[in-house]
């Protein structure tokens, strides 16, 4: 048996090896346990959760946006379910603005993720004005929906005392707001009772009406026959809004008695003189809604007055004093649950302007019946002595509480735009002011010298025929023509031979528009002039910074019909009164441009002061030291000649002035004019010289409005008022025209 089982064995195994094809020399027993082809090795896919922390992360970047928005977008599917987007946006930002939330901080500090759930720790500090840091670690709960993490949303998110329908709630404690002083401390804006006095026209004692319409008259700036007037016209049965006052004043008029007084006392900023420098002081408004959640994390209630433009605007930090409160934590039922953090409230502080209180209100008074701006500046300092802008506005009219302020509708509507500051936002065409500018740029090119002759005649034929541009002599010529008068007055023949010193002296406007136009078309030096003016501040911001200010406009021309109209300040040059008062004041000092301040010094309740005025110089004019001496004689010429433009109005001053007139056309209606100008009083030492920029709207020739204006505040300066009266005003101003409507473009000029 042994020997057939080991037979069987050996006939499987031949039968075997027939069968196989490999093998060692493809016939081995190792053939026998050969495989097909192998598997691949298997591939295993591991598939991770989304970054959580980074959801966290791009959720609070978001909150730090106010995005609410896009933080809504990434809670879970269940928490949008029970919050809407609007309620989800009120919540954050109710609590944000409740603790006065300047700034957001977060960390993440830890984090557990599952495959469908993650948690994520994080700290977060409220940087609040009012309360203090307010720093809590929170863990935020997150779930996976469709590959991408989702906050599982409840309040214990912004903070975890706020879960369970708490909420925040601020006790403010609010200073009073500060007051504005002018320069010597006179009171302009304060934060007290006012009385508004007005007129009950059935109730007038005709035994004291004189009383009534003088002592209204005194203290409302107001002739007494303009008052008597409006009674007339109103008839009986009316209340005449008048003027608003202090409680002393209010005292005084009732110690009278004048029948008809009404006095009506509320609460108020107060505006003293109903209103000096109003545009550069401004105004206080509630809070606008766009800007109310602003206010609020500046730890604002919410329901104070704040700046709107001007001074009150530039110094509402100083101004609202810093405001107190207590961050308390309240339940559903408004019970007080925990305080969170306080802060003690600190008194406003107080703002002394560079404004000399006399010289402020001569000025409004100046031009109270134009259209225009005055602006007053120390040559060495660049302090603003006044700044009047007409017509102006009353700004106690801003007062819901004030009965007088039905007028505010109008004053509102006025298409003169009385809140509108057009001695720093006004742009105008410079006119023959401009000629200063050009006169430099010729000496500095070297092709002109004091004494360069040219033939001031009517005509300027050297552009492309058939242009041609006439002096303001000519139209003068042509004025008298017209009423049947021969043209042999000065100022209606043509100026002949002139000096450079003696065109600008004479304002010949043929001899700039030679300048502007040889510069240009002969010399290939055509951006001098306008590369002049940039130098001289125009074209740019002041730097003022206290008040709103516009930046004028200077382009380099690109025609030679450019070119001269540049050269006499007009087509598209655009300049505002405040910088034309700036160069001036550097024309004057030696050739330093000054940045204009309005602010002294901001004072404290108590403490050493957060602001003093201190000069800063900007620039300085690009005049060798020659050339600026021969300008600097040139504009004494147009005061002192007998043939200088603003001599006749300027005679009999006993200090000396210059200057330069201008008369700008505006492209609608009467032409601008304008007279600037600085005082060289070198007997009294002891006062600092001023310039001065004036501009009247539509107001004609400039040595007919402007100079007797430049001449009272110059006499107001350094006697206390003015000392002549110019008839053409009326009283000091009413102009015998209808002025114009504002703000159209200049294409010519006359002097």
């Amino acid at each position: 048996m042994k020997v057939l089982h080991w037979i069987n064995f050996i006939l499987i195994l031949a039968f075997l090896s027939g069968c196989s094809g490999g093998g060692i020399g493809g016939n081995g027993i190792g053939d026998i346990f050969a495989t097909s082809t192998p598997l691949p090795p298997p591939v295993v896919t591991i598939i991770s959760p989304p970054n959580a922390e980074a959801a966290v992360t791009e959720f609070f970047n978001a909150l730090q946006k106010d995005d609410y928005e896009t933080m809504y977008i990434m809670l879970a599917k269940s928490s949008r379910d029970a919050i809407t987007l609007e309620d989800f946006s009120k919540r954050w930002n109710t609590t944000l603005n409740e603790m006065s939330a300047a700034s957001i901080e977060h960390a993440i500090i830890s984090s557990q993720v599952s495959p469908n759930s993650a948690e994520v720790g994080y700290s977060i500090t409220y940087k609040t004005v009012l309360a203090g840091d307010i720093q809590r670690n929170i863990v935020m709960r997150l779930a996976n929906e469709e590959g991408a993490w989702k906050v599982l949303w409840d309040d214990g998110v912004i903070l975890p005392e706020l879960v369970g329908g708490n909420a925040l709630a601020m006790e403010y404690s609010i200073p009073a707001r500060g007051d504005i002083y002018a320069r010597e401390g006179e009171p302009i804006v304060s934060q007290s009772d006012a009385f508004a006095f007005g007129i009950q026209t059935d109730q007038i004692d005709i035994d004291m009406i004189g009383a009534l319409t003088g002592e209204l008259g005194r203290l409302c700036g107001y002739d007494p026959e303009f008052i008597q007037d409006q009674i007339d016209a109103y008839g009986p049965g009316y209340y005449i809004p008048m003027c608003e006052g202090t409680r002393t004043e209010a005292q005084r008029l009732l110690s009278i008695s004048p029948g008809g007084l009404v006095a009506a006392e509320y609460p108020s900023r107060y505006y003293a003189q109903t209103g000096l420098a109003p545009q550069a002081v401004g105004y206080t408004l509630s809070i606008d809604t766009e800007d109310y959640d602003e206010y609020r994390r500046l730890g604002y209630n919410g329901s104070e007055k704040v700046g709107k433009i001007g001074i009150e605007l530039w110094a509402e930090e100083y101004l609202s004093g810093k405001h107190g409160g207590i961050l308390r934590v309240i339940g559903p039922g408004g019970e007080i649950i925990s305080t969170l953090g306080q802060t003690n409230p600190q008194a406003a502080d107080s703002v002394y302007l560079t404004i000399d209180e006399n010289m402020q209100k001569y000025a409004q008074q100046a031009i109270e019946y134009f259209r225009g701006a005055v602006v007053v500046m120390e040559v060495d300092t660049g302090r603003i002595i006044a700044m009047a802008s007409a017509p102006d506005f009353d700004p106690n009219y801003f007062e819901p509480d004030n009965p007088n302020n039905i007028g505010l509708g109008d004053m509102v509507n006025n298409p003169n735009q009385p809140t509108f500051n057009r001695a720093a936002q006004g742009q105008y065409p410079l006119g023959s002011v401009f000629k200063i500018i050009t006169f430099s740029a010729a000496l500095e090119s070297g092709a002109w010298i004091k004494d360069t002759p040219y033939d001031c005649q009517y005509e300027f034929t050297e552009l492309p025929p058939p242009l041609v541009l006439y002096d303001w002599t000519y139209q003068h010529c042509q004025d008298a023509i017209a009423v049947g008068e021969a043209c042999n007055a000065s100022d209606e023949i043509p100026s002949g031979l002139l000096t450079l010193q003696e065109g600008l002296m004479r304002s010949c406007n043929p001899y700039f528009w030679d300048i502007g136009w040889d510069l240009f078309t002969n010399l290939n030096r055509g951006s001098d002039i306008a590369n002049m003016a940039r130098n001289f501040g125009l074209g740019s911001l002041t730097g003022i910074e206290q008040i709103e200010e516009s930046a004028g406009q200077i382009l380099d021309p690109t025609t030679e019909i450019d070119a001269v109209n540049q050269a006499i300040g007009q087509g598209d040059v655009q300049v505002t009164p405040l910088q034309v008062a700036t160069f001036m004041a550097a024309i004057a000092n030696g050739g330093t441009l000054y940045r204009p301040q309005i602010v002294e010094e901001i004072k404290p309740v108590d403490g050493d002061s957060l602001l003093v005025f201190k000069p800063e110089a900007r620039g300085t004019l690009p005049l060798r030291t020659e050339n600026l001496d021969i300008l600097r004689e040139a504009l004494l010429m147009v005061t002192q000649n007998s043939r200088g433009t603003a001599a006749f109005n300027l005679r009999g001053l006993q200090f000396d002035v210059a200057g330069k007139t201008g008369t700008a056309e505006s492209g609608n209606g009467r032409s601008h004019a304008w007279f600037a100008g600085y005082t060289l009083n070198e007997a009294n030492t002891d006062v600092p010289d001023i310039a001065i920029a004036v501009i009247v709207e539509n107001g004609g020739e400039g040595s007919e409005y402007a100079v007797p204006i430049f001449r009272a505040m110059v006499e107001t300066y350094y006697y206390g008022s003015p000392q002549r009266i110019f008839y053409e005003f009326g009283p000091i101003g009413q102009p015998p025209y209808t002025p114009t409507p504002f703000g159209q473009n200049p294409d010519n000029d006359e002097e």
